[in-house]
């Protein structure tokens, strides 16, 4: 039998555009004239999906529509999607932050949330009030809470500051607090929305091994949403994707993942502008044209194999007082992975088009979806502008795909050199 923690039921949730609440007057005597009749919500019937990009037809939006899963006991499951997807809200449903319009949700025990930086704490109370508060509102005893703040103190790092007002936190500090307090308070489901990111390196490692010692050695359940698709694939027994408010995906996490990343919508392979208005870039720099190129076939748009010469080429136009700028990138996995960084310093004229070409060569990036993280400075490494996410592209393994070879591991495959000495 399974141990079903929280259970979620055509979970709806609709919003009125452009308005404080769910409407105006007219439409709230509607409702409840509906409601008195015992007929059904007439606005349930009407609204758009929730695609933030596009111009809709309706005054209504449906931030999520009908959703349904299940969480185990034990289980930690991963939420993932694009801004915009849905991910927050359905977690806000979850924590019982906000009610659903339509649907029910069914848990069993004590969810702590962490949903933004400082949720639930109070500004002018110190960091040591606010974990008994805290505590308090998850229903434990102070004596409970007190056996557990020397741990909640130590994981969070703030020992200096534990007695201070949190209104004098840093948002990285606020965050190792709320976390060692969502963690340690001994919830059953600890709900967690992308805040991580807030906390440093170290700070995210700890709370990721936090999190995988509640699941495995403590039985207690996590939901996580993040857009580290590594941390997710990492810590996760389960993914659901969503997609304008619906789940488009649910089970094994590298599945999962993998066909979240390689969606369509993800392919940017080539930017080109007709005018430097137009182009990509601000005052100092503009971006013209940004493409990777199939160098081994010379047409543009064929298919990226593992064996192929790529060259990233751009062209530029310099828009500052000195020539000599220094242009880089670095390439990352879609996961969010560095591969490798590279870049240099150019003489490019100024108010001119400078055009540079990088080659990559063949036989070296392994079959994955890859980014272009573009980067220019100063002479004097001063920041003029850059681009996180300017170009997105596969690599693909023909042979592979035909069915003769397995994926090669590790996030580059270059052909290197074997000798066999025969004694």
């Amino acid at each position: 039998m399974k141990d079903i923690i929280l259970k979620a039921e055509n979970i709806s949730k609709q919003y009125r555009l452009g308005q404080v609440g769910t409407g105006t007057l007219s439409h709230d005597l509607n409702r409840w004239w509906h409601q008195v009749r015992g007929k059904e919500d007439p606005y349930l019937k009407i609204g758009d999906t929730n695609d933030r990009s596009t111009k809709g037809s309706s005054e209504y939006v449906w931030a999520l529509k009908d959703i349904n899963f299940e969480v185990e006991r034990g289980e930690v499951l991963g939420i993932i999607g694009k801004n915009g997807a849905g991910k927050s809200t359905l977690l806000k449903i979850l924590s019982k932050v906000t009610a659903p319009t339509t649907g029910s949700i069914k848990s069993r025990g004590r969810i702590a949330s962490l949903l933004e930086v400082g949720t639930g704490f109070n500004g002018e109370m110190t960091g040591r009030e606010n974990i008994f508060l805290n505590g308090a509102i998850l229903g434990m005893t102070k004596k409970e809470i007190a056996s557990k703040l020397d741990e909640i103190i130590d994981f969070s790092g703030c020992e200096r500051y534990i007695d201070t007002p949190v209104k004098r936190y840093s948002s990285g500090m606020t965050v190792r607090l709320a976390f060692a307090v969502a963690a340690f308070l001994e919830p059953e489901v600890l709900v967690i929305d992308e805040v991580l990111a807030v906390g440093d390196a170290e700070f995210q490692k700890k709370a990721i091994g936090k999190m995988q010692d509640i699941s495995r050695g403590e039985g207690r359940t996590v939901l996580f949403v993040s857009h580290n698709m590594a941390a997710v694939e990492t810590l996760c027994t389960r993914v659901i994707s969503m997609k304008n408010g619906n789940i488009c995906g649910n089970g094994n996490p590298t599945k999962i993942i993998s066909d979240y990343l390689q969606s369509s919508s993800f392919s940017e392979r080539k930017i080109s502008f007709d005018s430097i208005e137009k182009a990509k870039g601000n005052e100092n720099v503009k971006i013209l044209y940004a493409a990777i190129e199939n160098a081994s076939t010379g047409f543009i748009d064929d298919v990226i194999d593992v064996t192929s010469v790529i060259d990233f080429r751009m062209k530029i136009v310099n828009r500052t007082k000195q020539e000599r700028i220094s242009i880089g990138y670095d390439l990352r996995t879609i996961k969010g992975d560095v591969v490798f960084g590279s870049g240099n310093k150019f003489d490019c004229s100024i108010g001119k088009i400078t055009e540079l070409i990088c080659q990559i060569p063949a036989n070296f990036l392994n079959d994955d979806v890859y980014q272009v993280h573009v980067y220019f400075h100063t002479d004097g490494m001063s920041g003029l502008f850059q681009d996180m996410e300017l170009l997105t592209f596969e690599i693909k393994d023909i042979k592979r795909e035909s069915g003769y070879l397995r994926k090669v591991n590790g996030i580059i495959r270059p052909s290197l050199p074997w000798t066999i000495n025969k004694s």
